[in-house]
């Protein structure tokens, strides 16, 4: 095969491989982000889609009580003016979908690894699944407000009012150095969001 043949084959070869390549990509649905990242946006996902989505990656809990759990997210968030689904991710992320196994216990009802340091410090203890909902929530809301905002409901997070005087956020990848050490937290956030996503693209 002398070079001019040999070119012209080449030259037919790559015009295949980009056509193919550009017929591929358009055939492959793109997805969409449609959940914000935000702390202070308002969620998107209902009950039932969040534990959905929960339930795919602990199917050993009870659907009817996922989602209870579930709407004590929806409804102290919208109490606080706080995401929802940001807030039931980073417990997923937090609790390992409500399977613990670190420092703290189911029982503490403690679903955002508040004040869990050491052995000496496991973690912050509160009396009903609602309530420790409502410590998560009025975290975040310390993070993501300036200290003019006021709680819609009684304080009974303990780390509030340190956080709300020295730190402010705006979506979850500022969680990262500051929520926790971590430098890829808000990247694991953005992950379970993205999968959250999927429910409703």
């Amino acid at each position: 095969m002398n070079n001019k043949k040999l070119t012209k084959l080449i030259k037919i070869s790559a015009l295949v491989f980009a056509s193919a390549l550009i017929f591929s990509c358009k055939s492959v649905p793109q997805h969409k982000k449609t959940l914000s990242r935000r702390l202070s946006a308002q969620g998107k996902l209902n009950a039932a889609q969040l534990a959905q989505y929960f339930l795919e990656k602990n199917p050993q809990e009870d659907r009817a009580h996922i989602q209870k759990f579930a709407q004590y997210y929806i409804d102290e968030a919208a109490a606080e003016g706080i995401n929802s689904d940001v807030a039931f991710a980073q417990m997923c992320l937090e609790t390992g979908y409500l399977r613990f196994g670190g420092l703290v216990k189911p029982d503490f009802y403690n679903f955002c690894g508040l004040g869990a340091m050491d052995a000496a410090h496991p973690g912050e203890q509160f009396p009903t699944e609602q309530l420790g909902v409502r410590a998560h929530i009025q975290h975040l809301h310390a993070y993501a407000t300036t200290q003019e905002v006021k709680l819609k409901n009684e304080l009974i997070d303990p780390r509030y009012n340190w956080v709300h005087k020295t730190k402010y956020v705006e979506d979850i990848f500022g969680l990262a150095g500051n929520w926790a050490s971590d430098p890829n937290y808000g990247n694991k956030l953005d992950v379970i969001l993205f999968r959250m996503e999927e429910i409703i693209n």
